[in-house]
């Protein structure tokens, strides 16, 4: 039963993270005719497309995949709990736990962003069309800590301060949720 919910928590998480990758592509303008930007939304289309005719997008935010990836993290927790006990709980609760669940996945992706992207700036040196797309997702985050503390001897600490802050509130996550954050 342990392979099966691991495979089954992983497969939702990273479709979840798929699914803000393209939420958070639409919302910073990246480039569509990106071929990394062009997997994403392939990966994405058939659950997603059917949805956009029936939920429009409110501004540069994707409504109709910020839903499923609600929808999937609501669910993740009972099936899980079916999987492993052989019961399923509908509780109300569990709309509290999807939506932390989101909250955490969003952090971590912006985590791993952040993370990806600077060591492809060691290694790429800006050739890569992923490199590209990392660029345009986190350069709205890393912009504003460049402009208060600027490149010393080359190097760039805005990643570094970002990060700082994303523990921050991962710990602020820990402190109001003590039991529940730990879950997610």
């Amino acid at each position: 039963m342990l392979t099966l919910t691991f495979l089954v928590k992983t497969l939702i998480e990273l479709y979840v993270m798929v699914l803000l990758i393209r939420i958070w592509m639409q919302w910073s303008r990246c480039d569509f005719y990106n071929p990394f930007a062009q997997f994403i939304v392939k990966i994405t289309q058939p659950i997603v497309g059917p949805l956009r005719r029936i939920i429009p997008s409110i501004g540069p935010i994707d409504t109709s995949s910020l839903l499923v990836a609600f929808i999937l993290t609501t669910l993740k927790y009972p099936i899980l709990l079916l999987i492993q006990v052989g019961a399923l709980s509908l509780d109300p609760m569990n709309l509290l736990v999807g939506l932390l669940s989101l909250l955490k996945s969003a952090g971590t992706l912006v985590f791993w962003v952040i993370i990806i992207r600077s060591l492809m700036s060691w290694i790429s040196q800006g050739r890569s069309p992923v490199e590209y797309v990392l660029m345009q997702l986190t350069e709205p985050m890393m912009a504003p800590i460049r402009r208060i503390i600027p490149a010393m001897g080359g190097i760039d600490f805005s990643a570094m301060v970002v990060i700082l802050i994303l523990y921050a509130l991962n710990y602020l996550g820990m402190d109001l949720f003590p039991g529940l954050w730990f879950l997610l």
